[in-house]
């Protein structure tokens, strides 16, 4: 597993980053393979507030958690506290919806001897199934062409945390959304 530290407006000591790493390389154990992308852990400091962001995907699925504490390695312990929850929900859901079907996730699973167990790969077509069983609504509406400013007022007063639309300048699809301290974020097609 690639690890990548980086401080935002933070210089990240060799201690720390030996920290985080060994923290979040226990994370290792729980998938067959590495992740498809370097592991992000991004550390910050404002006010006091010691925060920690990691973001890491595997077989395609995202897992990002964030802490904030009065500690940074408190901060690191908390996030990967809440990364194992994160993936051991995930592994739960899988595991209920491949066992109706007689399959395994490809997450590794304690077995009751305490080694992992193995694992087979469902193909994409059952997955695709399973998720539509959850999708419970959808909507359809016109998207018209208009400047990021524009989607940012259209989704305040929708009340949204989040807006589709099509950005004038590129011609692409674009979401504007809320973030968690009140600011905007934009996601752009790569």
């Amino acid at each position: 597993m690639n690890i990548q530290v980086r401080g935002d407006h933070l210089e990240v000591t060799p201690a720390l980053q030996e920290y985080a790493e060994k923290k979040i390389g226990r994370l290792a154990k729980y998938f067959d393979a590495p992740p498809e992308r370097d592991v992000s852990v991004t550390m910050s400091v404002e006010r006091g507030i010691h925060r920690v962001e990691v973001m890491l995907q595997v077989h395609g699925v995202l897992f990002r958690a964030e802490e904030k504490s009065n500690d940074m390695y408190a901060s690191i312990d908390m996030v990967v506290d809440k990364l194992e929850q994160q993936i051991h929900k995930h592994k739960t859901k899988l595991n209920q919806r491949f066992r109706e079907k007689g399959l395994r996730t490809r997450i590794k699973t304690s077995s009751e001897n305490g080694r992992y167990a193995g694992y087979a790969v469902a193909t994409q077509q059952d997955e695709d199934e399973d998720l539509l069983e959850e999708l419970v609504r959808v909507k359809r509406f016109p998207i018209k062409p208009m400047d990021v400013r524009e989607a940012m007022m259209q989704m305040d007063l929708l009340g949204h945390d989040f807006y589709v639309f099509t950005n004038a300048a590129t011609d692409e699809v674009n979401v504007v959304y809320r973030r968690k301290n009140g600011t905007y974020g934009l996601i752009e097609p790569n």
